[in-house]
């Protein structure tokens, strides 16, 4: 191992003891970390090692970080019109029990991610279970953690929920279609569902002594359904342009959006909405309520990340990772495939509970081509791609959910909660994240096997 890659990986390792230990200063170690690839990027202190601003800032995922500050927004008008607590008293009373309040917020969300960013699911949902928590005078902390890594379950299940399934859909052949049936198998969708079902009992048991009764006498009134309005028509117009192809995925001549499509939309509708305010209030207090709502612990922390991880990706750390594994191809027996596909998914679920799991399912796809053709060419049984392609996906995209850090919409539920006084803990998260990853990633591994082996 070079100087480099043992730098580089000191410097991560580093980073996420301080944010796992020190949780308040998440974003300033996060933004020192970055500043720190960045400086010794820009010196030129590792030869063939070149990491400067202008690199750093290509590594931010800016259609992430509109899509929270446009939703963000949103929901703030939206919050204002007292839907949220409308909803909560819909909601109530229909079920008859915390736990049942949790479990319908929980499924609701993970319907939602299934078609929509898994960060938007989480600021759109968020407010709803805080009203209802509010209402009924009990802590908000396990509903919006349960919604989170719902959320972030869900966007495996087609190919428009979550970046990693889009990428992998582009390198296995994949389309829409194809995450509900190929090659005559059931696809991601079904492995996905199985997965949020079986987690979903464990919600159920986690909160099996929640049994606390929930009435509504009374419904809040809602005068203004426009920001309703607005943050319907957002849902719908991300589920729209989900169907129109990036640049990288799209046929020759074909129509193409922009990366940050999503973040404009959000963008747009919250402006919208920003505007009629203004006019309606003709006073600059909306502008200062809207500013006073946006999460910027949540944002800073997550730029701190993007350029982190893009410091160890241009490092080489992350492609190591992938060239080890490659060398456990055996000899493609029966027993060496299982050995490979076991490693890929559990692998993929430890550190996807650590760093973004775009950059490295991307690192990981080409690896994981290789490897099926070493181990058909070795053992003479025709692997499936589709076996280590849908492994990867489902430790990848469920992993996040180990830790508060691993996933984008974890990290904006946490912000939620801090804005609300509440802070969460990496135990209390985990806590609900730990059973909750290992219930779906060990049903969707079991899964993978038996259909496609």
């Amino acid at each position: 191992m070079d100087s480099l890659t043992v730098f580089a990986l000191i410097l991560f390792l580093v980073t996420y003891v301080l944010m796992f230990s020190l949780q308040k200063l998440r974003p300033y170690i996060a933004l020192a970390s970055a500043a720190v690839f960045i400086l010794v990027g820009s010196l030129g202190l590792f030869p063939g090692f070149r990491y400067t601003l202008p690199d750093a800032l290509r590594e931010i995922d800016w259609n992430v970080i509109m899509m929270i500050v446009g939703t963000m927004g949103t929901v703030y008008f939206f919050i204002e019109s007292k839907m949220p607590m409308l909803l909560s008293d819909i909601i109530v009373s229909h079920v008859h029990s915390v736990k049942w309040m949790i479990f319908a917020m929980s499924l609701f969300a993970g319907i939602i991610s299934a078609f929509v960013d898994n960060v938007a699911t989480v600021l759109m949902v968020a407010p709803v279970a805080l009203a209802v928590c509010k209402k009924l005078d009990i802590s908000p902390v396990p509903a919006i953690i349960c919604i989170a890594v719902s959320s972030n379950l869900q966007g495996a299940a087609t190919l428009v929920g979550d970046t990693t399934s889009i990428l992998l859909a582009k390198a296995a052949g994949l389309d829409f279609m194809d995450f509900f049936f190929v090659q005559g198998k059931p696809g991601m969708f079904f492995v996905t569902e199985a997965g949020a079902l079986a987690a979903a009992m464990i919600i159920l048991w986690m909160f099996r002594r929640e049994n606390q009764r929930i009435d509504v006498h009374d419904r809040t009134s809602v005068e203004d359904k426009v920001p309703t309005w607005l943050l319907c028509l957002t849902v719908l117009s991300l589920i729209a342009v989900s169907f129109i192809p990036y640049a990288d995925n799209a046929a020759p001549g074909q129509f193409y959006k922009p990366d940050i499509t999503n973040g404009l939309i959000c963008m747009l509708f919250f402006l919208g909405g920003l505007i009629r305010q203004l006019i309606r209030k003709r006073s600059t207090a909306v502008l200062r309520g809207v500013l006073g709502e946006i999460d910027y612990y949540t944002i800073a922390l997550l730029i701190g990340l993007f350029i982190v991880i893009g410091g160890i990706s241009e490092a080489g750390l992350i492609d190591r990772i992938g060239v080890t594994l490659a060398k456990l191809s055996g000899t493609g027996s029966r027993g060496s495939i299982f050995l490979v596909y076991t490693v890929i998914v559990w692998m993929s679920v430890l550190l996807s509970a650590f760093i973004d799991n775009i950059p490295y399912t991307a690192t990981m796809l080409p690896v994981v081509a290789v490897i099926t053709q070493r181990l058909s060419a070795a053992g003479g049984i025709d692997v499936s791609p589709n076996l280590l392609y849908f492994g990867l996906l489902v430790g990848a995209t469920l992993g996040g959910n180990l830790t508060p850090i691993g996933a984008s919409a974890n990290i904006t539920g946490i912000g939620i909660l801090r804005k609300e006084g509440y802070q969460v803990s990496s135990g209390a998260f985990m806590k609900y994240g730990v059973p909750f990853t290992l219930t779906a990633v060990t049903t969707g591994y079991l899964l993978i096997w038996l259909i496609w082996m």
